[in-house]
């Protein structure tokens, strides 16, 4: 069983499916770190957020003055369910790119490993948007376990968290 461990999450479902894996692999008394990150651009620009909010002209102090605290409220709610099993939890918002942002957070807390979802993207998809999951594995020296999309294909849950 692990100590501390990351849980970045981007509000969609699949990535709240990770929590599932999280509460089977931190001890009990462990504690899990909730991360979200949300890419903010350094002038206004049309922006979507894969966490079901509305596309903004956004600046970066006012992503931060309008959409943090929506993404601090989501993080709070999966929290509570986690603390209410026992486990020490932490939230935080981020501004950045994520890749970026999930291995500067491992690192400065000092995380026993990362969970986290990944959408499968191969080829063209691939090289065009990245891969979130495949920069942090190859920033890290800690174990990350990467939870397909495919794995959760025809599968739905009420809540990751219980």
């Amino acid at each position: 069983m692990l100590n501390h461990i990351l849980v970045p999450l981007d509000g969609s479902e699949l990535a709240e499916r990770a929590l599932t894996y999280a509460r089977q692999i931190v001890s009990k008394d462990g504690q899990i770190d909730l991360l979200t990150v949300i890419d903010a651009p350094e002038y206004p620009t049309s922006v979507y957020y894969p966490a079901g909010l509305p596309a903004f002209d956004l600046t970066r102090t006012e992503l931060q003055r309008d959409v943090v605290p929506q993404a601090e409220e989501y993080l709070n709610r999966l929290a509570e369910t986690l603390r209410s099993y026992g486990y020490k939890v932490t939230v935080e918002v981020a501004v950045g790119e994520a890749a970026t942002a999930i291995v500067e957070h491992a690192n400065e807390r000092e995380t026993d490993a990362i969970v986290m979802s990944t959408h499968g993207r191969s080829g063209l998809s691939r090289w065009l948007f990245g891969s979130v999951a495949n920069k942090v594995l190859t920033s890290v020296c800690i174990p990350v376990f990467v939870i397909p999309a495919k794995k959760f294909d025809g599968k739905k849950t009420k809540d990751a968290a219980e």
